[in-house]
């Protein structure tokens, strides 16, 4: 029994996992989804409907946005991100190499560290793996991101073993900052490392096995959903997850759809995150489980049935199609964020669906009947 992970449960015919994340501020069970909290807020979503009407159990927060905005002076003034934005659940944060690596024409890399400029006003940053550490710390995060470089999906295999070599110069010297330093705000915090590699076999692999020795509290999987074809990251997927510890929660970095999550639970991942909820709400896109729907569609202009009958959030019954069609095309913020409400709801039902089905040990079964229903155009 590990301290941090308890794997209750494999489902009998996949690598399919049900497990709970304990953490200082609250149980985390598994498979998860968590909505991204960008700056602090997870866009138009009030911390009452994340608790209690979307039931998130964790949510991010992104150290390179939160670093510019509102700064860590004023996070560490407050008591760290829990108190400033009232959420007293578990944060993670990502270590904002994502960020710094998509600025690609303002940014200059070495070995040191990732020096570029401010998206916001030019001013030149550097980020090193012991800065991002402190930020991190400063954040308060229950769980820290180490600082990676993120691979693009189309690189070549010279590139990539290159960037892999980086990351994990990175990754040790990211280990020794976080063990030299203190847990602020008097709770735990944990340290993952991110297994990179791109799409390359004996590069995943290696950095499998080496981060698997490292025996930390748990691993992320990254650079996947990155531009590689869908299929290749499932193989990426399983590899990895073949070699990491089967005691360790493993997440895997912003993915994605409702079927790429259901792919990835199939294969043995315990955690994931993705924009796509809240984005595509905001672009009018509703989730559902069965199907997907554009609500600007002509179609639902006179259409005053409940927004979703099988929904789990409020917003599901106390709304119609048309009203929320009219609030899209009208340009009314409402409508935005009831299908970003709707949509997280949506997912955190799907995540919770599939643990009971872990657990009844009819996952595969389960998954293989509700996919073709998630995908359809409604």
């Amino acid at each position: 029994m590990s301290s941090f992970f308890d794997l209750q449960h494999t489902d009998l015919h996949s690598n399919a996992r049900a497990g709970v994340i304990h953490t200082d501020h609250g149980d985390i069970q598994t498979p998860i989804f968590m909505p991204v909290g960008t700056v602090g807020t997870v866009k138009g979503i009030h911390v009452r409907d994340l608790e209690e009407d979307i039931h998130a159990q964790i949510i991010l927060g992104n150290t390179y946005h939160l670093f510019l905005r509102p700064g860590i002076d004023i996070l560490q003034q407050v008591g760290g991100l829990h108190r400033f934005e009232n959420w007293n659940h578990p944060i993670l944060t990502d270590s904002g190499g994502f960020q710094v690596f998509s600025l690609a024409d303002i940014r200059k890399m070495n070995d040191d560290g990732v020096e570029f400029s401010c998206h916001l006003d030019g001013r030149k940053l550097l980020f090193t793996p012991e800065k991002v550490m402190d930020i991190e710390r400063s954040i308060g995060a229950d769980i820290m991101m180490a600082f990676d470089e993120c691979c693009p999906g189309q690189a070549d295999e010279k590139y990539a073993k290159e960037s892999l070599d980086r990351t994990n110069r990175w990754l040790d010297r990211c280990i020794e900052r976080f063990d030299s330093t203190e847990d602020l705000y008097g709770y735990k915090q944990h340290l993952f490392p991110i297994v990179q590699g791109c799409v390359y076999k004996n590069l995943r692999e290696d950095a499998s096995k080496r981060l698997r020795d490292l025996d930390r509290d748990g691993y992320a999987i990254g650079g996947l959903a990155v531009g590689e074809p869908t299929e290749k990251m499932y193989e990426m997927i399983e590899i990895v997850n073949a070699i990491l510890p089967q005691n360790k929660p493993r997440y895997l970095m912003g993915v994605g759809t409702p079927a790429n999550i259901l792919e990835g639970i199939e294969r043995g991942v315990d955690m994931f995150d993705c924009v796509m909820p809240t984005r595509n709400g905001r672009n009018g896109m509703m989730f559902t489980s069965n199907g997907i729907i554009n609500m600007r569609n002509k179609k639902w202009e006179n259409d005053f049935s409940e927004l979703d009958p099988c929904g789990t959030s409020f917003v599901d019954k106390t709304y119609s199609k048309a009203y929320v069609r009219h609030l899209i095309h009208a340009q009314e913020m409402l409508g935005l964020q009831i299908l970003s409400q709707h949509n997280l709801a949506f997912y955190l039902w799907l995540v919770n669906q599939a643990r009971e089905h872990i657990l009844q040990d009819d996952y595969v079964t389960w998954k293989k009947n509700i996919l073709p229903q998630l995908s359809q155009r409604l």
